[in-house]
């Protein structure tokens, strides 16, 4: 069998989310002596073939997939950094308020504290909320149903004595 490697890119340049794939040959492999083959063979050499073709679309189906993921991952780096940078930036907005509250006439150590325990109640108030989404996850349970079932088929299959002719 013949194998194809990484395939190109529009630009030319190889892809290395690729790997080398088994393909089909374009033409006739080990025919008999007299130019025909026997039905055992052909079929033999249809379910080889078949066989081939199909792990070669599943090994694309995860190139494909694993070249995607890598995109996704690097994309959602950039999104991690921006969070960092607003989390960071509302220091400064905290401390803005709290300065603010200071120019209408507070003492300065209690802006500062009012800001503190405005922040203090939404971080309640979020992880209140997290709690809340967290505690309805539940197991996959139509899944693990599903897997016992499969378990429970091969095992009468195995039970079962094979007929032969």
């Amino acid at each position: 069998m013949a194998r194809v490697s990484a395939q190109k890119n529009t630009n030319g340049s190889r892809d290395e989310n690729f790997s080398a794939v088994t393909s089909i040959p374009l033409s006739e492999e080990g025919t008999a002596s007299g130019g025909e083959q026997s039905i055992g063979a052909l079929v033999r050499d249809a379910t080889t073939h078949l066989s081939t073709l199909v792990r070669s679309e599943v090994e694309l189906a995860k190139s494909e997939i694993a070249g995607e993921v890598k995109k996704g991952v690097k994309g959602s780096v950039y999104f991690i950094l921006a969070l960092t940078v607003l989390g960071f930036s509302l220091f400064f907005l905290f401390f803005t308020a709290a300065e603010g509250l200071n120019a209408l006439g507070l003492w300065r150590w209690a802006s500062f504290g009012i800001v503190f325990l405005f922040m203090l109640l939404v971080a309640g108030v979020f992880g209140l909320l997290g709690y809340l989404r967290v505690r309805k996850l539940h197991a996959p349970q139509r899944t693990i149903d599903s897997l016992k079932d499969t378990a429970q088929l091969t095992k009468r299959q195995q039970q079962q004595p094979e007929l032969t002719e």
